[in-house]
């Protein structure tokens, strides 16, 4: 390892996490001596780049990161959190969830830094941080979709696909259409979505029939998730499964292995698999995410935000590393290195995103433009409440019963109900 770069192994469980916390350098001063602790989800290697350069550029300071694995890392931070663990110092927080970390003491008080912050990303991008007027995370990475195409596919049923010009859009309709003629072609799918259960890909179809985020009310604390559009927009999910377009039984993110190989012919994924798919045999290309005929064009937006820990014994040095990851262009650039995401700075995006267009040769062409224009036009938020972690539980579980054949209606009233008594300690 290099001498002042020491990246922690992944962890598995909250039990060795604390075990490495109270063994590890930095441990029990929380870094007092320039020493940095650093937490979050994504490979370490990812990160490597960042901390260099801030190293560089930052005498007297190291940063360590510790990697807990993404299905454990909400529960293991807040249990850490809550308990007052001062061995951690920044972390990475899901965006929706940072008023819930907010309300409950987690997250220091950014404040003094809001006009800094406006002025470095979207407006979208700097709302995620606020709760109750005040600032308490900074966005460090933003996201959309984009429905990649197996022309190979399409060529075998003589469809001819989307381009990647936004004005024309494909419908869900469309779409589905030509998935099931690539299929009659001999392709075994006709359309996947990566994310097959989750709230935060899945938003869109609502929001395109005019549904809404499902969440309403002037405190966020109001559930709506059974109104007629969010019905209708379930319904044609879960029929996309029944009548066999979409695989049942592969769960979220294990589903780009289909595309890659060439089994599925639309597949609607995010910035990320532009690398991801770079050395597929299939010929494919870009094309904007659909919406329902009719409806509102919607793409999701948003990722990971960073914020200091109130227990943090390194409170001055965690700020100085947030500030230079996210609102610090060439930090920010850094953090994007190894890895195919959005910089949620607005200078960075400009240099970064030209980069993606070249990703994968002339596949990959004008993918940049489009994901300019998704981030500034069509994205939405997902809703910034409270009660987020418990409105994401019940719904990627209503969700992923609708997707094995439950009736939506039925489900999604089940569902809103189970939200109300989440909610209910909350209000």
């Amino acid at each position: 390892m290099r001498k002042r770069q020491r990246v922690l192994a992944s962890v598995a469980g909250a039990a060795s996490l604390a075990l490495i916390a109270a063994c590890s350098p930095g441990s029990g001063d929380g870094g007092g001596d320039g020493t940095i602790q650093f937490l979050g989800p994504e490979d370490p290697a990812f990160f490597e780049p960042l901390i260099e350069a801030f190293e560089a550029s930052h005498e007297g300071y190291t940063v360590e990161y510790t990697q807990v694995p993404f299905d454990q890392y909400n529960s293991t931070v807040q249990q850490r959190l809550s308990a007052g663990d001062e061995s951690i110092d920044v972390y990475a927080v899901d965006q929706p969830r940072v008023p819930w970390m907010a309300a409950q003491g987690l997250l220091e008080d950014l404040s003094d830094l809001e006009d800094r912050a406006r002025e470095a990303t979207t407006e979208g991008q700097y709302s995620t941080g606020i709760h109750q007027d005040k600032l308490w995370a900074l966005p460090v990475w933003n996201s959309t979709q984009l429905m990649f195409v197996n022309q190979d596919a399409l060529a075998a049923a003589d469809v001819e696909g989307p381009g990647t010009d936004p004005s024309e859009r494909w419908t869900w309709e469309q779409t589905a259409e030509a998935a099931e003629a690539a299929q009659e072609a001999g392709t075994e799918w006709g359309l996947l979505l990566e994310q097959t259960d989750f709230y935060y890909q899945l938003q869109p179809l609502m929001e395109s029939k005019g549904g809404g985020s499902g969440v309403v009310g002037e405190d966020m604390l109001d559930q709506d998730v059974a109104n007629a559009e969010w019905v209708e927009a379930m319904e044609w999910f879960g029929a996309t499964f029944e009548d066999g377009l979409s695989p049942r039984g592969v769960g979220t993110f294990e589903t780009s292995p289909l595309f890659s190989g060439g089994d599925v012919a639309f597949f609607v994924g995010g910035p990320w698999d532009l690398g991801e798919f770079a050395d597929s045999d299939v010929d494919w290309t870009v094309a904007p995410m659909p919406y329902f005929e009719g409806g509102e064009e919607v793409t999701p937006s948003g990722s990971w935000s960073w914020g200091v820990n109130p227990a943090s014994q390194a409170k001055d040095a965690a700020r100085l590393f947030l500030e230079y990851a996210a609102l610090d262009p060439a930090g920010n650039l850094a953090s994007t290195e190894r890895q195919t995401i959005i910089p949620a700075n607005t200078e960075a995006a400009e240099e970064y995103l030209p980069r993606m267009d070249a990703l994968a040769g002339d596949r990959s062409a004008g993918a940049a433009d489009l994901i300019s224009y998704e981030v500034a036009n069509t994205g939405v938020v997902r809703p910034v409440t409270v009660g987020y972690a418990q409105f994401e539980e019940v719904m990627n579980t209503a969700f992923a019963d609708i997707r094995n054949g439950s009736d939506a209606a039925s489900r999604l009233e089940q569902a809103g109900e189970q939200l109300e008594d989440a909610w209910a300690p909350l209000r």
